[in-house]
Formats: C-alpha cells, structure tokens, sequence
C-alpha cells in the first residue's frame, strides 16, 4: 500500500470519527438543551403556582380584613344606636313628672325600707329638684329624712349609719339593671337579627 493510500485512510477515519464525535457532541447538546429547556419549563411553572399561591393568600387576607373591618363599623353603629336609645331612656325618666314620678318614687323607697329596721335613722337622698317631692312622700315614714342632693335621674338612695347599709333605688340603678338584663333582647328588635 502507499504512502498516499494510508494516508488517505487515516484521514478517512479521522474525518469519520470526527464526524461521529460530532454527531454524539450535537446529541448529547441536544439532550442537555433539551434537559435544560424541561427544568426552565418546570421553574416557571412553579413560579407561576407559588405567584398564584401569594395572590390567593393575599386576596384572602384582604377579604377577611375587609369583612373584620365592616364587622367592626357594623358593630360600632350598633352600639351608637344603642348609646343613643339609652341617653333617650335616661332623657324621658329624668323628664317625668307629676303623679308618674311621686308614683315611682313612692314605690323606690317603699322597696328599700324593707332594708331597715325600725328605729333606725334613715337618710333619705334623691335627684335635687326632687326635694320637695320626696320631703312630702317621707312625712308618712317614723325616723327617715331628706338629706340631701344624689346626682341621679331620679328616685332615692337610702342609707341608715345604725345598720351600715346604703340601698341605691335611684332611676339608674333601676335602668342600669333592666339595660343589662334586656340588652339582647333590645338589641334584637333594634337590629331585627
């Protein structure tokens, strides 16, 4: 064989080794692109899930703050209403008058006698513009007298030092206690629930 013949084999083989060396590179290039587009792929749709996890969490958080928020102000005019009911209550039993207030005054004191026994020197307080009402009203009662000024929608506060023991029967306390006992109930038929 010649020179040239082997040569040219050598050649002829380098050449084709080349080739299948170019071949298994753009293969396995292929391969890696491929490999690599698949994980980009994979990355986005997990970004694009977890941006959407965000976007639902955060919607959530928005329309719970949002439903808290109007609770709230719901929760707030409620109570103004029934601030405002109430200060209407105290207006209309500090407004009475005439026989409706000696009745109930008549019928407070009455229910805080029971209290004391007889003999004891009893005070009697009340609203200031009741005075002459309640000084009338104790004329019927042995050792109970007027003794001054209770800031208070009406009715009485009585207290003997004998027995050491103070009755409040004034409007408020009575209010105070028909409020808390009927709150519910008047806050069912305000707001209809």
């Amino acid at each position: 064989m010649s020179l040239d013949t082997v040569v040219e084999d050598i050649r002829e083989e380098a050449h084709a080794r080349a080739e299948d060396i170019r071949s298994q590179g753009e293969t396995r290039a292929e391969e890696i692109e491929s490999a690599a587009r698949e994980d980009a792929d994979e990355i986005v749709a997990d970004a694009e899930d977890e941006v959407e996890r965000e976007i639902e969490q955060l919607r959530e958080q928005r329309l719970s703050s949002a439903k808290l928020e109007a609770k709230q102000k719901r929760l707030e005019a409620r109570r103004d209403v029934l601030t405002e009911v109430r200060a209407s209550v105290e207006d209309e039993l500090a407004s009475l008058e005439g026989d409706t207030r000696e009745e109930l005054t008549r019928e407070l004191l009455e229910a805080a006698t029971v209290e004391f026994d007889d003999g004891d020197d009893v005070s009697v307080y009340g609203r200031d513009s009741d005075e002459e009402l309640i000084e009338s009203i104790l004329e019927e009662y042995d050792d109970y007298e007027y003794a001054g000024e209770y800031d208070c929608l009406g009715g009485v506060v009585v207290e003997s030092e004998a027995s050491r023991l103070r009755v409040n029967n004034t409007f408020d306390s009575v209010l105070e206690d028909v409020w808390e006992d009927n709150l519910q109930e008047i806050s069912n038929r305000l707001f209809e629930q």
